[in-house]
C-alpha cells in the first residue's frame, strides 16, 4: 500500500498522513515507515481523534495546514463508510489538494458514499460479521472475523 500511494503521489511535495485514533494510528505508523523508504518529499503523521458512535467532535493533532496538499485519511477497517465520511469533515474546511483514504481491511457493505483508495484486503461478509484488526504495542498482529 505505501509503494501504491508513492506511485500515485510522486510528484508531491508533502503527503499528511492521518491516522484515526486507535488501529487506524497504529496502520498510519507503519505506511509511515514504508514510505520514508521510496517517498522523497516531506511526510507528516497526525492522529485523529472522534467518538466513533457519536462523531459530533473530531481533533487533529499536531494542528496541520491542510491547504494544496494530499491528505491520506487512514483506518484498519472500512465497514459502512460512517467513520471515514464523519473524518473527512475538517479536512473539507481546508482547501486540500487530494484527499486519499487507506484501510487495511475494506468490508464490503456500504451505507455511506465512501470508496477506499489503497486496501490491504477486501472481504465479503454477512451484515453480522465483525472485522478485528489486533493491534499491540505499536504492530499490527493480525486480522479476524466474528459473527
Amino acid at each position: 500500500m505505501a509503494l501504491e500511494i508513492c506511485e500515485r503521489n510522486y510528484n508531491e511535495a508533502e503527503l499528511l498522513l492521518i491516522g484515526i485514533k486507535g488501529s487506524g494510528m497504529v496502520v498510519a505508523e507503519k505506511i509511515s515507515v514504508y514510505l520514508k523508504e521510496t517517498y522523497k518529499g516531506r511526510i507528516q503523521l497526525l492522529s485523529l481523534s472522534m467518538d466513533k458512535k457519536h462523531p459530533s467532535a473530531i481533533s487533529i493533532e499536531p494542528a496541520a495546514d491542510f491547504t494544496g496538499k494530499v491528505a491520506v485519511l487512514i483506518d484498519d477497517v472500512a465497514n459502512s463508510g460512517r467513520t471515514m465520511l464523519y473524518a473527512l469533515k475538517p479536512l473539507l474546511n481546508a482547501y486540500p489538494k487530494k484527499i486519499q483514504t487507506l484501510a487495511l481491511v475494506e468490508r464490503t457493505h456500504k451505507s455511506f458514499p465512501v470508496d477506499v483508495d489503497y486496501t490491504g484486503l477486501s472481504v465479503s461478509t454477512n451484515l453480522d460479521e465483525h472485522i478485528y484488526v489486533e493491534v499491540e504495542a505499536g504492530e499490527v498482529l493480525g486480522a479476524w472475523m466474528e459473527d
